[in-house]
């Protein structure tokens, strides 16, 4: 196999790429969206969504693939339990963003301006970001 500190280091600085962008969104991004209004709100979420996947996609994927390359190569000094944790946070953080916020994206697409939608991405969101600080 690979350098085991190599999947260590992946890790560690795909983490904190993800930790910085996700506070950002918890505390600017997100909570603007309910600034916007509703004329202006349709594009500012289009232009949010696609942008934001275009910086987020490959990092978090790169995250995944090294959370598993972690739990199969471990350096010294990282037990199996903590590439299982770090897994599972990866793990949640994945699916929160498959079965919570891309939905609540989707409905945000189709319905529009709706401040309890706006106002849920931001709650549920705190998953996400707990979870990225965690990791990193």
């Amino acid at each position: 196999m690979s350098e085991p500190r190599t999947a260590l280091l992946v890790n560690l600085v795909a983490s904190l790429f993800m930790t910085g962008v996700i506070w950002y969104v918890q505390v600017v991004h997100y909570p603007l969206f309910a600034r916007v209004g509703q004329a202006a709100f349709p594009t500012y979420h289009a232009l949010h969504s696609e942008w934001t996947t275009a910086v987020v996609g490959l990092p978090m994927l790169v995250e995944l693939l090294a959370s598993i390359w972690l739990l199969l190569d471990r350096p010294p000094g990282v037990t199996l339990l903590v590439a299982i944790v770090l897994f599972g946070l990866t793990a949640l953080i994945w699916g929160v963003t498959a079965f919570v916020s891309v939905p609540l994206h989707s409905q945000l697409s189709v319905r529009g301006f709706e401040p309890e939608l706006i106002a849920q991405l931001v709650r549920t969101n705190w998953i996400r970001t707990l979870a990225w600080s965690a990791r990193s």
